[in-house]
C-alpha cells in the first residue's frame, strides 16, 4: 500500500445497517436495492452488532425452509471483526486475512464508537499491488 494509509483512506463510506429487530427479508431487500452482498447489523444504540450475508440468509434459513420475513437479523450476529478508522490500512489486510473474511467494518472509536464505513475486496484491489491482492486471496479464498 502507498504510503501510510489509515482505514478510513481506503474505506466506503456511507455504510447503511439492518436493525438488529429488522427481518432476514428486510435484508435481503436492502441487499437487492444497494446491490451489495453483506450488510452490517445495528442494535438499538445504533451500534454495531454484527454482519449477516446474502449467503448467511439462504444458507442458514432459506435452505432450512424458514420463511426470512419472521427471522430477526439479529438472531444471525456471530463474532464480529472490526478495525478502528484510524488504523493502518495494511492492520485492516492483516485482519481480513487472519479471519478470512471479505469485508470489515470501520468503526470511529474516538468519533463515538460509531460505523462510519466499510472495506470490501474492491478497496483492497484499488489500494494494493497485484501481489498484495494475490497474497489476499489466496489466503483468503485457500480451503481450510
Amino acid at each position: 500500500m502507498a504510503g501510510r494509509l489509515r482505514a478510513r483512506d481506503i474505506m466506503t463510506g456511507g455504510v447503511q445497517c439492518v436493525g438488529a429487530h429488522q427481518s432476514l427479508k428486510d435484508a435481503a431487500l436492502m441487499m437487492r436495492d444497494l446491490k451489495v452482498g453483506a450488510l452490517p447489523i445495528c442494535g438499538d444504540n445504533n451500534k454495531l452488532v454484527g454482519m449477516i450475508t446474502d449467503r448467511d440468509i439462504v444458507i442458514k434459513c432459506c435452505a432450512e425452509g424458514i420463511d426470512p420475513s419472521t427471522v430477526q437479523a439479529g438472531s444471525m450476529q456471530g463474532k464480529i471483526h472490526w478495525i478502528d478508522a484510524d488504523a493502518d490500512a495494511a492492520d485492516a489486510l492483516q485482519a481480513m486475512e487472519q479471519h478470512r473474511i471479505k469485508r470489515i467494518p470501520v468503526i470511529d472509536v474516538k468519533g463515538g464508537h460509531q460505523l462510519v464505513g466499510m472495506i470490501t475486496e474492491a478497496n483492497l484491489a484499488q489500494n494494493l499491488t497485484d501481489a498484495q491482492v494475490a497474497e489476499f486471496v489466496g489466503r483468503v479464498y485457500a480451503s481450510a
